[in-house]
């Protein structure tokens, strides 16, 4: 795909599109200055301005990406316009880096858009010691709401009853699962960060699920991925401005929230992660450093309702969407539920040690979606040599997890859905170290726990009470996913009837 089909280009805008061009010009002979060392890693020779953005699918970049390291190995680079790229690619690279090399491979890089939606604040873009308080704080005031202890599963539970009776209105009739899995696993970590649920139907929630639920497919759009490489091109139109837009909604619905919880604070009941932050703002007050502004308050529990409304309630939707395609799994899961579980109670994690098959089955959903198969970028935080290479301090890098997920030498059918990669020939659970769909090292997914709670109780949940069921007219499921900030499953809908138990 041609960059210039990607730009909101009149043919009759000549004067625009040749000052435009003078601009990158320039761009591109400051920025081309300082060359790299002859032991900087290989890649494909890349163009004046446009670096090798003619040899990627901006709309698919992390396969193009992938199909470049067949070619340049394991640690390469590429140019996303001005901006160099190391690439990391496969397990064993990606394991090195982000665990063995973890210091030098802790920043986050200078991202035009994230610069403009996050402003350096919160947990997920953050650096240095800015990064270190907020996560430090986020992670105990999480583990103090129940993440990872017997209160967040009861929770979940709760949650997953009130999913399963939103289900059951639909009363067999295809319906679409996007709107109702971002609300489930929404409300769990509403539960830890506002200390209560909503209903599905409540007005504000509807506009903050709309509004995450667009940034995530805007996120990944080709006019994004040209703005982040040509940041002076902000003002011209596309899904750039858009999601600006969304990203302004969000916080200002969130704003509204937090100012309720302020105003309805009582240090004597803190019943949420808003209300312990503010007692830390308090605590902080005379110190004119503090981490713990309205801004870092805002742009956290921004970065918790994004993560909890995204990508859980995403690998959701994939494992409903894969138990359609292959009947013949679900079934499987479903014998084992039944006699585990049966018909009477919910489902318990203590459960899941005596699934292996449904364990298997979550585990393979979550490696086959790939849903975040860039990973989250890095940056180098010191110069590095690297595997033989030379990588300059504060340069951009790409652990490609979609190399990781699918990497040839760790699984042994990786472009199949494929439950057995989880299992022994006795039919035991296996672990994979190659499984790292939240990513590795020090800037692990910081909701990890929760969401490996939320995964199989949803799920487990669901198939006890439902068998999934195409539509009347829909004989075949395709399994390429949407691309977006995250990958989804194609638009679909579902069918669900009520599952006859057989234990």
């Amino acid at each position: 795909m041609s960059l210039f089909n990607l730009l909101p280009f009149s043919v009759t805008t000549t004067v625009l599109v040749y000052s435009v061009f003078v601009i990158l010009l320039i761009y591109f002979i400051a920025g081309s200055g300082s060359r790299p060392q002859s032991n900087y890693p290989p890649g494909p020779t890349p163009l004046p301005i446009i670096g090798n953005l003619h040899q990627l699918d901006l709309r698919r970049l992390y396969k193009s990406l992938v199909e470049l390291s067949e070619k340049y190995g394991t640690v390469y680079s590429v140019r996303l316009g001005p901006e160099k790229v190391v690439v990391l690619a496969g397990y064993e690279t990606v394991k090195n880096a982000l665990i063995n090399h973890a210091d030098e491979f802790l920043g986050r890089p200078d991202v035009p858009i994230m610069n403009v939606l996050k402003e350096g604040s919160g947990v997920v873009w953050s650096n240095g010691e800015p990064w270190k308080q907020m996560r430090r704080f986020m992670l105990s005031t999480l583990r103090d709401f129940g993440m990872g202890k017997k209160s967040i599963e009861e929770k979940i539970i709760e949650e997953a009853g009130f999913l399963v009776g939103k289900i059951e209105t639909y009363k067999g009739q295809p319906f679409d699962t996007d709107v109702i899995t971002n609300f489930a696993t929404a409300n769990v970590i509403c539960s830890i960060v506002f200390g209560d649920r909503f209903d599905y139907e409540d007005k504000t929630f509807l506009t903050i699920g709309n509004m995450v639920h667009e940034s995530f497919r805007l996120l990944g759009s080709p006019m994004v991925q040209v703005f982040n490489a040509y940041p002076f091109l902000r003002f011209l139109p596309g899904s750039h401005k858009e999601i600006c837009k969304h990203f302004e909604m969000l916080k200002m619905c969130l704003k509204d929230i937090i100012k309720v919880k302020q105003q309805e604070m009582n240090e004597n009941d803190v019943r949420s992660f808003i209300d312990t932050y503010i007692v830390k703002q308090q605590e902080e007050s005379g110190n004119p450093n503090t981490y713990f502004h309205e801004k870092n308050l805002l742009i956290t529990t921004s970065d918790l309702f994004i993560a909890g409304m995204g990508t859980a309630a995403t690998t959701i939707r994939w494992a409903l969407y894969i138990m359609m395609k292959y009947p013949d799994i679900q079934a499987k899961v479903q014998e084992e539920i039944d006699r585990v579980i049966g018909s009477e109670r919910s489902p318990r994690m203590e459960d899941r040690k005596h699934m292996p098959y449904t364990d298997a089955v979550i585990h393979e959903v979550q490696r086959f979606a790939n849903i975040a198969p860039l990973g989250i970028p890095r940056a180098t935080t010191v110069d590095t040599n690297f595997q033989g290479y030379f990588i300059p301090k504060g340069t951009y890098i790409i652990p490609l997890l979609a190399s990781v997920l699918y990497d040839k030498t760790q699984w042994e059918k990786p472009d199949e859905f494929n439950p057995a990669h989880f299992l022994d020939a006795a039919g035991k659970f296996v672990k994979r170290d190659a499984f790292i769909p939240f990513s590795t090292g020090r800037r692990i997914c910081p909701g990890e726990t929760l969401a490996k709670v939320e995964l199989f109780l949803i799920f487990v949940a669901l198939l006890q009470k439902f068998d999934l069921l195409c539509p009347p007219g829909v004989t075949e499921l395709d399994l390429t996913p949407v691309v977006g900030g995250i990958l989804n499953p194609k638009p679909h809908q579902v069918c669900v009837v009520p599952h006859k138990h057989h234990c």
